[in-house]
């Protein structure tokens, strides 16, 4: 059927443009609702984001009122290739003088020759012993075994006669030594290691062959390891030994190179033998302080730029951007200003964050004066005072304190970010700004 474009000769009237012009007409509500639908959306995305840097800056602010940020502590040292060390929370301020007289050593003994890794010697057993052997001379004067260890005899039988079968088999004893063939031009020497340092963590074994040639250095028995014979078929290269220093005059031993908890909360490690006193000093951490600062104030800046450009009024274009005007947007500004603006009596050195270099720009954000900050840094009792305090009210609290309560309010369940996302919408619409 063909379309009616005329509604009678001689009308003068354009039937298709009259009903394009009614439907558009009729179609005005729809697209009205959708208008503000898409505005709606876009509020609520804003309101999202908002919400996310918020977030992002309480927890940060948090960060810095708790104790274990505050409870750090730093050691410095004079010469870090001889000496580092560490503190726990609890360690005091102090300072130690160190000399290191020796470090931890494990014990190695090397084969003689032999062809190969495929060479062949013969049934029996092995029983390793772990233990400190005495006296400062070659060869020493005798062996005491560890205490709270046993020996371990491992078993060499029919087809394990191998030098590398021999090696995986003492590998998989765990009778505290490892072994490995190093191999050269002139063919394969077993090497074995104590598995830890420490002087006794030494080792003595015992090569007890099936049907012994009464000669140690072939076959099984050229395996033998024992410090206190001259003719002991391995080579013994290094003796186990603990590591030794000096901390304010008192001689400390080591079974690793490291010395936990060697004064009250410190531990250090010590890297190389050194005559020269190494100077350690224990003080708090407030390097760590002003990092969580420095994040803060990052955050801060995050969220507050964001809030300027979502509320701000475009004088050319004549509109306001997207949270221009919103009224949990205005109750975060004014919140954030209060804390600012709010002093505080928790410090008796400071009032105001702009005393100890944070300071607020024209802009809204926070800049950090690098002077003033780091005078601060050096009284951290008082900072602490004027961050962290968890008062009864605003002036009793720390800045940290009140900028975590803040974040808190606006995004609990009842809170005014919070709320701004759950509200109806005029037009049924799950959203409402």
């Amino acid at each position: 059927m063909p379309s009616i474009t005329s509604l009678g000769v001689g009308s003068g009237l354009d039937a298709e443009s009259i009903v394009t012009s009614l439907m558009n007409l009729e179609r005005k509500p729809i697209n009205l609702v959708q208008t503000q639908i898409d505005g709606l959306n876009t509020k609520l995305s804003s309101v999202g984001k908002l919400k996310s840097l918020v977030a992002a800056m309480r927890d940060k602010a948090a960060a810095l009122t708790s104790v274990s940020a505050w409870g750090k502590m730093a050691v410095s040292t004079s010469d870090a290739t001889t000496v580092s060390a560490s503190a726990s929370a609890n360690a005091p301020a102090g300072r130690y003088s160190v000399t290191v007289q020796a470090l931890a050593a494990a014990q190695t003994a090397t084969s003689a020759q032999f062809s190969s890794s495929t060479t062949t010697l013969s049934q029996g057993s092995l029983t390793i012993e772990l233990g400190s052997y005495q006296g400062s001379g070659n060869p020493a004067t005798g062996f005491t075994p560890k205490a709270g260890t046993s020996a371990v005899t491992i078993n060499i039988g029919d087809g394990e006669t191998s030098l590398s079968t021999i090696r995986d088999k003492i590998n998989a004893a765990g009778a505290g030594v490892t072994a490995s063939i190093v191999n050269d031009a002139n063919g394969a020497r077993l090497s074995l290691r104590s598995t830890n340092s420490g002087e006794q963590n030494g080792f003595r074994i015992t090569a007890t062959e099936t049907n012994d040639d009464n000669n140690a250095a072939t076959g099984l028995s050229a395996l033998g390891v024992d410090a206190t014979s001259a003719s002991s078929p391995m080579t013994l290269n290094q003796r186990s030994a603990n590591a030794q220093a000096t901390i304010n005059g008192i001689v400390v031993n080591s079974t690793t190179n490291t010395f936990s908890e060697v004064a009250d909360g410190l531990t250090m490690t010590v890297s190389k033998v050194s005559a020269t006193a190494v100077e350690l000093v224990t003080s708090q951490d407030t390097a760590s302080i002003k990092t969580g600062i420095d994040d803060f104030v990052k955050a801060y800046n995050e969220m507050a730029n964001y809030l300027r450009e979502q509320t701000k009024y475009d004088e050319v274009k004549k509109e306001g951007a997207t949270l221009q005007g919103d009224r949990a947007a205005a109750d975060l500004q004014w919140q954030l200003r209060s804390v600012l603006n709010q002093p505080g009596s928790t410090s008796s050195e400071w009032s105001a964050l702009s005393q100890i270099g944070i300071v607020m720009k024209k802009d809204g954000t926070l800049e950090t004066k690098s002077s003033e900050l780091t005078a601060a840094l050096a009284k951290p009792d008082e900072l602490r005072k004027l961050l962290a305090i968890d008062g009864t009210s605003a002036a009793t609290s720390g800045f940290m304190d009140r900028f975590r309560d803040v974040g808190d309010r606006v995004l609990s369940f009842e809170g005014s970010l919070e709320v701004r996302g759950q509200s109806k919408g005029t037009f049924g619409c799950p959203y409402s700004f």
